[in-house]
């Protein structure tokens, strides 16, 4: 496996690592302020989603840059 391969893999992993974190820190908000759970878990998933696709913008703006 070569480096770039490994450092492509790493991003991603910590992209999603990333993501779980702020989902689960958007979810304990939530349900802190009263929200049910089904509602909780619909922010939590929002903040992820968005979490992901703001990884991936940026990437793209790196790729762009790059090449």
């Amino acid at each position: 496996m070569s480096v770039q391969v490994f450092m492509v893999l790493v991003g991603c992993a910590l992209a999603v690592l990333f993501g779980a974190l702020a989902g689960i820190g958007a979810g304990y908000l939530a349900r802190r302020d009263g929200a049910s759970y089904p509602a909780a878990v619909g922010r939590a998933a929002a903040a992820f989603a968005a979490t992901l696709m703001l990884a991936t913008a940026v990437t793209a703006a790196l790729g762009g840059l790059a090449g």
